[in-house]
């Protein structure tokens, strides 16, 4: 910690399941980083709170910055093949936002991760705003990035909703500010308080992938 480079932002990460009685839902993938032993850290966490990761049944991609898509794939130490982490998953990935990743490859994409997503077929690409298995809503936002989507999933119980970076902290709820690191900073800002209103109307938990001190919360 006290070697990274001066004026270097610290940025947590948290990825997400929610369990409902049909399926395992992952939001987003993290770093795709191994524990010393080789084992995926997603992987280990997810074992460790007694899940096998090939029950996971849908991956759900806000967007594909390498904080959230490095571990959509894994290369094998041994045999070098890349394949994806999640293979008995269905990935939901903005096509707008696959294409722009591809061609942007470098310093907030990193084409090398995501590029099995064109090559397999439990790859579902999005377009606009619509709904999977009539209760898991995705909204296309942009604001962080031009192609970034939201999720809400309502089982008729409860209300999650995944904001990914436009919505990615408690802190940048409470606060009216745009972000420089923002494709578009006053879109964002304007985005986090309309969410936030609609969730408290309809009692959404929100879920807040770069907050590990106040993952989730309602307002």
């Amino acid at each position: 910690m006290q070697d990274r480079p001066h004026g270097s932002l610290l940025v947590e990460i948290q990825p997400f399941l929610v369990i409902t009685d049909r399926d395992y839902i992952l939001f987003d993938t993290g770093l795709g980083f191994r524990n010393p032993d080789g084992v995926l850290q997603i992987h280990q966490h997810l074992i460790d709170h007694g899940v096998n990761p090939m029950e996971i049944t849908k991956v759900l991609m806000s967007h594909l910055h390498k904080d959230h898509s490095g571990g959509v794939s894994a290369e094998d130490p041994i045999t070098r093949e890349r394949t994806l982490t999640f293979p008995g998953a269905t990935y939901y990935v903005n096509n707008e936002e696959m294409l722009y990743a591809i061609e942007h490859s470098g310093k907030s994409y990193l084409a090398e991760d995501i590029f099995l997503l064109q090559q397999r077929d439990n790859v579902v690409f999005t377009t606009g705003n619509g709904t999977i298995d009539g209760y898991i809503h995705y909204e296309v936002t942009g604001g962080h990035c031009p192609y970034h989507q939201v999720f809400l999933v309502d089982d008729g119980e409860d209300k999650v909703f995944f904001g990914g970076d436009v919505a990615p902290q408690i802190s940048q709820m409470k606060s009216r500010f745009a972000a420089k690191y923002d494709y578009d900073g006053k879109r964002s800002m304007a985005l986090r308080q309309e969410f936030m209103e609609r969730g408290k109307n309809e009692g959404w938990t929100f879920l807040f992938y770069h907050d590990t001190k106040e993952p989730f919360t309602k307002f």
